[in-house]
């Protein structure tokens, strides 16, 4: 591990003369990529450059215990050196952690698609609650919410709806959230008290940025344009605003009918189509690398049952990591951090053990 960060100590001083040449400054993309390399290294550069720091602390220590006389220094030594040992098991841990592979998507934007599933109404109920704590937690990190398409039913339900959380770091937050979210409660509609048990399907995609090669022939692809339905302001119902695109090998139906102009309808409904598509491949190599599936926590599986929201008890469970939290209003309110962290420590330890197998 050691030689690889002595390798990449040496790539970091490479760059920075690069940036300091006139001719990089003035090649804007060749620029961009360096500044991008750079900021990628710091991290663990800064981190393994104090390492060297406190190790070489450490040994100056461990010579004055061997060779001092002086107890009042010895016991200096002794403190420091215990010190030191400590926080070299720290910046070991954190070296570790900052090697792991970086996923690439982890800045990106992400599109989620909330599904109702078993419960019926309830269903649909619990999947206009989930999509409401996401859009509490988004807001409350300064993320942007963009509604892509959805389904309403009349009490305030949804059978399904789309939608895009823009900001950074977006992905590398809610990457974990794919899959069953169960929910245990008694419905309003329930006359004898008794606890339903409803669930809901998350799927949580990358935004496809630009320079992502998706290859759509056009022939693969019917566009449907028609008047959208439901609230949507003056334009809704007098202009063929809505459009639909039906991908014929996969079988993928996109509609979009939340703006009132059909060209903003048509990008969105695109840009959904190629993020379905890019998720597709993406769930193919997955299954393809078994092993790293493995090593994942609940990224891939859409089938797999997630989170437990038990209303009656106030409890949330995290079924991957067996974590249950004893205060669900927060939760449903957004507080999704705890959940978050959790599932990012276990995803990060399942990879170093991975690691440290080799």
């Amino acid at each position: 591990m050691y030689e690889k960060l002595d390798t990449l100590l040496l790539r970091y001083e490479d760059i920075s003369r690069e940036l300091a040449s006139p001719e990089v400054v003035s090649d804007q993309a060749r620029f961009r990529n360096l500044m991008k390399e750079q900021s990628d290294l710091t991290p663990i550069v800064e981190t393994y450059t104090e390492y060297k720091r406190v190790l070489e602390t450490v040994e100056e220590s461990r010579q004055i215990l061997e060779e001092e006389s002086d107890e009042e220094m010895r016991e200096l030594a002794r403190e420091e050196f215990s010190d030191g040992k400590k926080r070299l098991e720290d910046l070991d841990q954190k070296i570790r952690i900052l090697l792991i592979p970086k996923d690439p998507n982890d800045e990106k934007n992400v599109i989620f698609e909330i599904r109702a599933g078993a419960g019926g109404d309830e269903a649909a109920l619990f999947a206009a609650e989930v999509y409401r704590m996401y859009v509490h937690y988004a807001e409350g990190r300064g993320w942007k919410v963009e509604t892509l398409d959805f389904e309403e039913i009349g009490i305030g339900g949804m059978k399904y709806v789309n939608f895009m959380i823009s900001g950074r770091g977006a992905w590398s937050r809610l990457k974990y959230e794919s899959g069953v979210h169960r929910v245990q409660r008694v419905p309003a509609t329930e006359s004898g008290g008794r606890i339903h048990t409803s669930t809901i399907t998350v799927a949580v995609m990358a935004e496809v940025d630009d320079d992502i090669q998706i290859d759509i022939p056009d022939k693969d692809v019917r566009i449907d344009v028609m008047r959208a339905s439901g609230n949507g302001g003056q334009c809704v119902n007098t202009t063929d605003s809505a459009v639909r695109l039906t991908h014929y090998p996969t079988g993928i139906v996109i509609y979009s009918q939340t703006e009132k102009s059909q060209l903003q309808n048509k990008a969105k409904a695109w840009a959904l189509l190629r993020s379905k598509l890019y998720d597709l491949e993406m769930q193919k190599r997955h299954d393809e690398e078994a092993d790293l599936r493995r090593s994942q926590i609940g990224t891939g599986d859409r089938s797999e049952k997630i989170r437990t929201y038990n209303f009656p008890q106030g409890r949330c469970t995290d079924h991957r990591i067996k974590l249950t939290l004893y205060r669900l209003d927060d939760i449903m309110n957004g507080d999704l951090d705890e959940i978050i962290d959790s599932l990012t420590a276990a995803d990060q330890s399942a990879k170093l053990l991975k690691m440290d197998s080799f």
